[in-house]
């Protein structure tokens, strides 16, 4: 869909739902003009992959799970608007506020307008100290690193006043490399994320035959 201009856009901060409905709106109205079924739609989707040479990352909706990430839904690609969108439920907001600017709140992709976009600012609800979030993506553990420090050392420039800056990397999982990395940096944290997924039967609701549901 991102590959033939078909790929709708999205207000930031859309629900997966409002997503997913928003997509299959599409698809099937692709299919109506074409005068076809979802099921052959799908077969022309993987024509029109190869023929660019691979898949094309829309980065909003999970791909189907393979052998190499079986539970990890890839969901770092929602992370950054998870975290922003519901930033008082997370343990961060304990200490810390979003960066506001004349009373707006600019943390999100905070535009430096020199060195690129910090992911999520924040600033100490009593101290004065800063903290640059940055999420580990698809990027190198060295590139993730020496990212945030630049993003430190511009808010220590232009926004600290004096105050302190401290770094935080978000990641799905730690490896030697940015442990190392970090080793010897006294202000700059690493935390992991991971998914939980349950299912629960609805009280007062039929519960599903041949299946042992709490």
């Amino acid at each position: 869909m991102v590959a033939v201009g078909a790929f709708p856009e999205f207000d930031r901060g859309s629900s997966f739902a409002d997503r997913y409905l928003k997509i299959n709106e599409t698809l099937l109205r692709l299919a109506c003009e074409l005068r076809t079924d979802l099921w052959t739609l799908d077969g022309l989707w993987w024509r029109v992959k190869s023929a660019d040479g691979g898949e094309k990352d829309n980065d909003l909706l999970p791909p189907l799970l393979d052998d190499e990430e079986p539970q990890d839904f890839r969901l770092e690609r929602h992370l950054h608007d998870f975290m922003f969108d519901n930033w008082s439920s997370i343990p961060l907001a304990n200490d810390w506020n979003l960066h506001e600017e004349d009373g707006e709140v600019v943390a999100y992709e905070y535009d430096t307008k020199e060195i690129g976009k910090i992911d999520l600012l924040a600033k100490h609800k009593n101290d004065a100290r800063w903290l640059v979030i940055e999420l580990k993506r698809d990027q190198t553990s060295d590139a993730t690193v020496g990212q945030v420090l630049r993003y430190m050392g511009w808010v220590q420039e232009h926004l600290a006043e004096g105050g302190s800056v401290e770094g935080l990397i978000i990641a799905r999982q730690h490896d030697a490399k940015i442990g190392y990395a970090l080793m010897h940096t006294t202000n700059v944290g690493l935390m992991r994320y991971h998914v939980d997924f349950q299912l629960e039967a609805v009280q007062g609701l039929p519960r599903t035959s041949g299946l042992d549901l709490p």
